[in-house]
């Protein structure tokens, strides 16, 4: 009988917590109070965090907006190198090489665009950046993620020696229709469970 009526008050919950998640401005609240204040500040290098590619090649839709945001920092003079990185999926396609090619294509320079390939985490990230920046003289970035996603990655890059500009992506802050919302909601959801094993392992 007590089993059935916790089942029953879960079963309530779930659908009370579907319904605000994805008819209500929750998600964009939530949202908004992981925000970083970024007026955009010239740097040594634009650094383009990963996202994913699926098995066709295809960047994912965070991908291809942190791609582009990169591209459009780098066309307006704010940096000299244009960094991507990116991890092979199971397919052997190679993220960062594919962000490469799609700058190429519109118009930036080879010899402009550095490319990071081993990868899997953000804390990756940033050791394997530093590795390859910082003996070129890069101490100062502008740093291109996702909102929800600066919040620890900013920290994380800071404590390898960077000096972080903040460049975040403009990507759900707004969401509309439930489907986004409910998109927005598990970005922000994984990115709060991301950032508490970060720093319960230190790394924060």
């Amino acid at each position: 009988m007590v089993a059935s009526r916790v089942l029953r008050l879960l079963g309530m919950a779930g659908v009370l917590l579907f319904v605000l998640c994805a008819y209500t401005p929750l998600p964009n609240l939530l949202s908004h109070r992981t925000e970083i204040p970024a007026p955009l500040e010239p740097a040594e290098a634009i650094v383009v965090l990963a996202g994913s590619v699926n098995a066709y090649g295809v960047l994912s839709e965070s991908s291809l907006r942190r791609t582009l945001h990169g591209i459009l920092l780098y066309r307006q003079g704010f940096a000299p190198w244009l960094v991507f990185s990116g991890p092979a999926n199971k397919q052997g396609i190679v993220e960062a090489e594919v962000r490469a090619a799609m700058a190429r294509q519109l118009g930036i320079a080879p010899t402009a665009i550095l490319t990071e390939i081993r990868v899997h985490t953000t804390r990756e990230e940033a050791a394997r950046l530093a590795s390859l920046l910082q003996p070129m003289g890069v101490h100062t970035i502008l740093l291109v993620t996702d909102p929800e996603h600066m919040v620890r990655a900013q920290p994380l890059f800071a404590h390898v020696g960077f000096t972080v500009h903040p460049a975040p992506v403009d990507e759900l802050s707004q969401a509309e229709g439930s489907r986004t919302r409910l998109q927005l909601t598990r970005e922000v959801v994984q990115e709060f469970l991301a950032r508490l094993y970060y720093r319960l392992a230190g790394y924060l």
